[in-house]
């Protein structure tokens, strides 16, 4: 019943300024004025829902978690920051070792902070499938390092072996080009073993694989993983990560 009244009211509604378009060039001016404030006053509540839709309809949309899956992957994960919105969206003047939301957190030794952080919707990017993005920006940075830190969630140790390829995905777009590392992590009981890969400056997707097979870990004993973004060199530059996931897959059998 309410959608059928929501329909009359429409109709109604639009009749009504069908037929006030039509009689505008030989009302009085008292009435075309009363009419246009009218209007105008409709005109402010579309645009305002307008914008609203537009938003929530551009690809892509909210909650969707659509990960590329390479053959033989039995686990995948895309961090929260670009899964959903966070609160608050953004945190100026970064401090080291700072929170963003429960899996991340912020780096870096520069004494004094002009780095800003903040989440972003990808409503013109219709080739990431991820809804959020993450801008970094860096201004005077008189620091030797910049990190970002992503804490993967324990799914990512049930049923681990030595067999098991780590793949970490990175869609970036930068002002201009800068050289990123990723570092995987591995907490083994009191010793941490890092693996390192270079992402080569550039714009679109970057990947970091990481074969296990070449690490020195028991992976009985592994507690824990933890993955590190860092940027060399990132003064004066805006880092829009579009897009990040990383995926566990089986290494092929030689």
């Amino acid at each position: 019943m309410p959608n059928r009244i929501d329909k009359l009211m429409h109709r109604r509604c639009l009749r009504h300024w069908q037929q006030a378009a039509r009689q505008a060039v030989r009302a009085d001016l008292l009435t075309l004025r009363r009419k246009r404030d009218d209007a105008r006053a409709l005109e402010h509540e579309l645009r305002r829902f307008f914008n609203v839709a537009e938003g929530r309809l551009r690809l892509p949309l909210r909650g969707t978690n659509a990960i590329e899956r390479p053959i033989g992957t039995d686990w995948a994960w895309r961090p929260e920051i670009w899964r959903g919105p966070l609160a608050p969206p953004g945190i100026a003047a970064v401090g080291n070792g700072s929170s963003y939301g429960n899996e991340a957190k912020i780096f870096h030794d520069c004494p004094r902070s002009e780095i800003i952080l903040r989440q972003i919707r990808n409503d013109d990017c219709e080739d990431v499938l991820a809804p959020f993005g993450l801008r970094l920006e860096a201004f005077a940075f008189e620091g030797s390092f910049l990190s970002l830190a992503l804490d993967l969630p324990p799914e990512s140790l049930e049923g681990l072996e030595k067999d098991h390829v780590f793949r970490a995905t990175i869609d970036r777009m930068t002002e201009r080009d800068i050289e990123i590392f990723v570092r995987l992590n591995i907490t083994c009981g009191p010793n941490t073993e890092q693996l390192v890969c270079e992402i080569p400056p550039g714009a679109g997707e970057g990947v970091a694989e990481f074969d296990l097979a070449y690490s020195r870990i028991n992976e009985k004993r592994v507690e824990k993983f933890w993955l590190d973004v860092i940027f060399e060199n990132p003064e004066f530059n805006r880092i829009h990560l579009r897009d990040l996931t990383v995926v566990r897959r089986v290494r092929a059998a030689v």
